[in-house]
């Protein structure tokens, strides 16, 4: 079968699940709670996607994923509210923003490599967070109040946007010559391929997105506040990447969910939920410690081999 028929395939029973979702959302059968999950899957999943993008496709070691997140609810949520935009387009301007300040931080950073790029980009995240926690404009740390404008269809378009352009991006050359830095970048650079620009670009790339996910987060709560854009939200998506499998783009979608569920319905026992959190962590990491996907994609569970008539095995 031909990958446009597969791709469209993947697309129809994506809209399908939409349209599921949506109708018991309309009928009332999905009461706030369960909408609320699932958007918070939705943006989890986006976040996930696109930080997957930087550190399992590119191989750059980032934990400021937190604060592109901060600037693309910030910017988003003040276009919305105080300057009275259209909710699409206020999304779009903050992940504008957010990938405008990815380009800002990825150029002088992504020089480093390891730690130190992680020290550079969890300090910028702290950097944002400390910028709108003293600016009164937004609220300061009292927080600023949004209005709620998310709903399941714009999470829902905006997973599927941004699974449709890092899947295709990774699978163009450019992802290509992604894959070829993270693998080894010295041989990537000996081979011609511009190891700075292909950082920067998937760095920035990856911020929109964070960005994007960050519009949808300010207007799914009443309220936002620097606190919510910590270093230990950093970790949280840093989670679902590496849980997924580094590499993955399917780990990544599957683990967010998985978290999400588990952490949702770990609410109701405060006292016990991190220590059942971490337990499930462990325990995966330690029969599973390439992840749930490993570096392999859902899709390649549907291929299957096929004789050829010299009795020969084709894949």
């Amino acid at each position: 079968m031909k990958k446009s028929k597969i791709f469209w395939i993947y697309i129809a029973v994506a809209l399908v699940v939409y349209a599921i979702v949506e109708l018991l959302i309309f009928n009332g059968q999905l009461d706030m709670y369960y909408s609320n999950l699932f958007i918070t899957i939705a943006i989890n999943i986006i976040l996930a996607v696109s930080l997957h993008l930087v550190i399992g496709i590119t191989g750059q070691f980032s934990i400021g994923h937190a604060g592109f997140l901060a600037v693309g609810a910030y910017i988003s949520a003040i276009f919305t509210t105080n300057l009275g935009f259209p909710f699409p387009v206020a999304l779009i301007i903050g992940a504008i923003v957010a990938a405008v300040a990815g380009l800002i931080v990825g150029i002088p950073t992504l020089r480093l490599k390891g730690d130190y790029l992680a020290i550079a980009t969890l300090g910028f995240a702290e950097i944002i967070r400390i910028i709108f926690l003293n600016i009164d404009y937004v609220g300061g740390a009292a927080g600023m109040q949004v209005d709620y404008l998310t709903t399941w269809t714009y999470a829902f378009f905006g997973v599927l946007i941004t699974i449709i352009v890092i899947a295709n991006f990774t699978n163009s050359r450019h992802g290509r010559a992604c894959i070829a830095v993270r693998e080894d970048e010295i041989a990537a650079d000996a081979m011609g391929i511009n190891t700075t620009y292909y950082k920067v670009l998937a760095f920035a790339i990856g911020s929109f997105f964070a960005g994007l996910a960050g519009g949808l987060f300010a207007h799914n709560f009443f309220i936002i506040q620097p606190s919510q854009f910590g270093f230990l939200k950093s970790f949280d998506i840093l989670i679902y990447v590496v849980l997924g499998g580094l590499g993955s783009l399917s780990g990544a979608v599957i683990a967010a969910i998985l978290l999400t569920v588990i952490s949702l319905y770990l609410q109701d026992f405060p006292e016990t939920r991190m220590i059942i959190y971490s337990l499930v962590l462990i325990i995966v990491m330690l029969y599973r410690p390439s992840g749930l996907m490993g570096t392999k994609e859902i899709t390649d569970f549907f291929k299957f081999n096929k004789k050829a008539k010299g009795g020969k095995v084709n894949e």
